[in-house]
């Protein structure tokens, strides 16, 4: 290992290279000082151009930081990545044109990291049929993108997927720790991520490895145990002593695994809100001792319910970027996690999302059609993509989609256990067909999958194929609450019920008696 500075491991980069960075969403273990540094070299000199760019996670804040800096005319040629919502700048350039980009699951992206590093031809999975990633509707291209890189296969009788490998030249990966050797320790981390992945796979390719870390220590200094990147798979390394945990946190121990947070006795009550509402509702199908993944927007609030309703203990929650166990963590430390049973890789959190480990799923949806499917990537006037949404909803044994009816300026008011709609919102969201798949209904249903679709008015579930409506909040009309703000007719259940008037009352649900049977 070589010790250099970030602006010279920047210049390590050569013309029409492919470099995969490693990292998560809001700068969880992003080597931040290496965009930095990549982005000042390209607008000074013009070098390097024609990069292919991998994150297997959008890297950036929603505004400048992360890939949006490197959103200039030139450096790239094309980008692959899971998300690139959260990358507004480099999201203009492949809407006009300029670049090509790739839009595939998160959970795919990560595998396929080892599967690079193993000299395997691809990724073959089943995750993302009869989706938009699905050669035979997008395959994942967006922007200037024409070049299939994903095929439909025969194996075993039955079709797969198969995300082809290529060859990584550069692997730009990020630790806590590094020893004179080259060990890397990610003990300070929120993630791990799969920066040991990443550096197989560039060094399996012919390539170079490249690593940020916060401290240098001497050799023989480091806990072999805690070594998750071997000294021999790197090739150079930078020192970043002021690297921050994610953009929104210098360092929290909590975060890091490194000591546990003593939770309040009773945690305080949130306002009464619709999300609020939305997420208790789902809540309501979570089963004691439940292994759990909760997607981003309102799903991110049933951990704080969970801890409100004092259930987070009885409840195994999980976050595909390794955590397991715990309180997820909302907002834009989201990935991130405390009080966690454990951190593991995250190509091992999608095997095991990927195999139907998880007994229940919380994800928010964007647009619902009347088969069933729903739409998380493509709505709006910019793009956007589906993060690991595709994996867990494919995954989970029962899965729960949470949303409002309409959207755009919708108020309501929530009292007396019930809730009235005050303005209705601009926009439908359950619509006569969604813009692309992100979840497919059809598969849903020949696979004999649990579908719920849950909003602040009426709950609805995926029965034999078909949207049903099968719970309404008290004092509402199916027809004129419900129904004609829909762009389709779903079927009625004939034992339509009404939703528990306790997700709209103050305080408690009482959830924790009706999971475990104890006064509260």
């Amino acid at each position: 290992m070589k010790l250099v500075s970030a602006e010279d491991a920047a210049r390590l980069v050569p013309d029409g290279a492919t470099v995969i960075v490693g990292g998560s969403g809001a700068g969880h273990a992003v080597p931040q000082k290496f965009i930095d540094a990549l982005a000042t070299l390209y607008r000074e000199e013009g070098k390097p151009r024609d990069l292919t760019t991998v994150r297997v996670v959008g890297i950036g804040d929603f505004a400048e930081r992360g890939f949006s800096q490197l959103a200039l005319p030139g450096l790239m040629r094309r980008t692959i990545g899971s998300n690139i919502g959260n990358e507004p700048e480099l999201a203009k350039l492949v809407a006009d044109g300029s670049i090509e980009a790739y839009s595939f699951p998160q959970g795919v992206l990560s595998q396929l990291c080892r599967e690079i590093a193993a000299g395997r031809p691809g990724l073959i999975t089943k995750v993302g049929l009869h989706t938009y990633v699905d050669p035979r509707q997008t395959g994942g291209k967006q922007g200037a993108a024409q070049e299939d890189l994903v095929e439909v296969v025969q194996l075993a009788g039955q079709e797969w997927l198969l995300f082809r490998s290529f060859p990584i030249d550069v692997a730009v990966i990020r630790g806590s720790r590094i020893d004179e050797d080259g060990n890397l320790t990610l003990d300070q981390e929120a993630i791990n991520g799969e920066m040991l992945a990443m550096a197989m796979a560039a060094r399996n390719s012919g390539g170079g490895v490249i690593a940020q870390a916060g401290d240098l220590v001497p050799s023989g200094s480091l806990i072999p145990r805690r070594v998750q990147v071997p000294g021999a798979l790197i090739d150079f390394a930078f020192i970043d002593p002021d690297q921050t945990q994610t953009y929104l946190t210098d360092y929290s121990p909590y975060l890091a695994g490194a000591e546990r947070m003593v939770e309040p006795s009773e945690a305080p009550e949130t306002p009464l809100v619709v999300r609020k509402v939305i997420a208790r509702r789902s809540l309501l199908e979570f089963g004691r001792g439940q292994v759990a993944n909760l997607g981003f927007g309102i799903s991110q609030s049933i951990g704080a319910i969970a801890q409100e309703e004092g259930v987070a203990d009885l409840l195994v929650l999980t976050v595909e970027q390794g955590v397991f166990g715990g309180v997820p963590v909302a907002g834009d430390d989201g990935g991130a996690g405390f009080n966690y049973q454990a951190l593991i890789d995250q190509p091992y959190m999608f095997d095991f999302y990927d195999g139907g480990g998880i007994d229940m799923a919380s994800l928010s949806f964007a647009e619902v059609d009347e088969a069933g499917n729903v739409n998380v990537h493509a709505f709006g006037d910019r793009l956007r993509g589906p993060g690991g949404f595709p994996n867990i909803s494919y995954g989970a044994r029962k899965v729960c989609f949470v949303g409002t009816l309409t959207t755009g300026g919708m108020r309501v008011t929530i009292e007396d256990g019930s809730i009235r709609v005050v303005t209705e919102g601009a926009t439908r969201r359950f619509v006569d067909r969604v813009r692309e798949i992100t979840f497919s209904g059809s598969v849903a249903a020949e696979r004999g999958q649990d579908v719920r679709y849950i909003t602040e008015r009426a709950v609805f579930e995926l029965a034999e194929g078909v949207v049903t409506m099968i719970e309404i909040a008290e004092g509402l009309d199916p027809e004129a609450d419900v129904i004609a703000h829909m762009g389709f007719r779903p079927a009625i259940s004939p034992t339509l019920s009404r939703i528990d008037p306790a997700v709209f009352l103050p305080g408690r649900m009482g959830l924790r008696r009706r999971l475990a049977g104890e006064d509260e």
